[in-house]
């Protein structure tokens, strides 16, 4: 996967905010620690480093249980979160900082693995269950709410019933399956303004 983050620096960069304040929250879920930069469970992490890369917004100050930054997205300011709390814990990251900048659940864009989509598949909804994931779970846990967008990126099933599904989600990334990853990546950077502006459905259309 590393070989794919060199094309970072090729991407363009956007303006700095310019003094707007905070109004939306994306959050790309997954674990901290080198161990797991590259692997399935952290497809969150990579699409927002990836979205961050591209908008010229640096994600590394420690606040909020998490690795923020700020930046704009079209006409919105918004704070790109990668909660370090581990993946069943997200939701103390996200549920802090929607209440510190007073951001309505609906302004909460969260991007997580889906070992149901295949690898390079997205699918974006408007709200719903957590579907199996734990960094959903959390978030929805800990703020009474699942009424927030979330992406899904696609990291394919495990090949058996009998794999252990830590192991699966905690591979990483395998080198044939990079490509689609990457394109995927770029449609949901892409796709961000849409959804900012509150266009989900016409996004959903975008998108899966």
């Amino acid at each position: 996967m590393a070989d794919i983050f060199d094309l970072f620096k090729k991407i363009e960069k956007t303006p700095a905010p310019t003094g707007e304040p905070i109004t939306h929250l994306i959050v790309g879920l997954g674990n901290p620690g080198k161990e797991y930069t590259f692997t399935r469970h952290n497809a969150g992490f990579m699409t927002l480093d990836y979205a961050a890369e591209k908008l010229g917004i640096k994600v590394d100050r420690a606040k909020f249980k998490a690795l923020v930054g700020d930046g704009m997205i079209g006409k919105h300011r918004v704070l790109l979160m990668k909660p370090q709390t581990y993946m069943n814990l997200s939701g103390e990251a996200v549920v802090e900082a929607a209440a510190f900048y007073k951001i309505p659940m609906e302004n909460i864009i969260v991007i997580c693995d889906d070992i149901n989509l295949a690898p390079g598949k997205v699918r974006l909804r408007r709200k719903g269950s957590d579907g199996g994931q734990r960094g959903l779970r959390s978030i929805i846990t800990l703020s009474g709410s699942d009424e927030f967008p979330r992406i899904r990126m696609g990291v394919g099933a495990k090949p058996h019933p009998d794999y252990d599904l830590a192991d699966w989600v905690l591979g990483q990334i395998p080198k044939e399956e990079q490509e689609v990853f990457f394109a995927a990546m770029g449609k949901v950077v892409d796709t961000l303004p849409t959804i900012l502006d509150g266009n989900i459905d016409k996004a959903m259309n975008m998108l899966n």
